[in-house]
């Protein structure tokens, strides 16, 4: 069933040329995937579900979650580097310059 009223049951309205990466659900998860994105110099775009805007406004937080768009051009770029920080991986230039191992 479709949740006309709050639109909370698909992702925000967004610009042809983006695609969804992920949708978040805590302003911690947000800042850190936001310093990870431009860390890498990917651009992004961040739009609440539903009132989520109004409700982060008044309330410092939504629950109704904040999607996160990359340009389609590097969404496979952007999974990777997503993909590689939830499973705590090196990144490959980390690994070749020897950081991360133990002396």
């Amino acid at each position: 069933m479709r949740d006309f009223l709050f639109g909370l049951d698909g992702s925000a309205k967004h610009d042809q040329n983006l695609e969804l990466l992920t949708t978040v659900y805590d302003n911690v998860e947000l800042s850190v995937l936001r310093s990870i994105l431009e860390g890498e110099n990917i651009p992004y775009m961040i739009r609440e579900r539903g009132s989520g805007s109004s409700v982060r406004i008044i309330a410092g937080f939504t629950m109704f979650g904040t999607d996160v768009f990359v340009p389609k051009t590097i969404i496979g770029q952007a999974k990777e580097v997503l993909e590689a920080y939830r499973n705590a991986e090196l990144v490959e230039e980390e690994a070749q310059n020897g950081e991360g191992e133990e002396p």
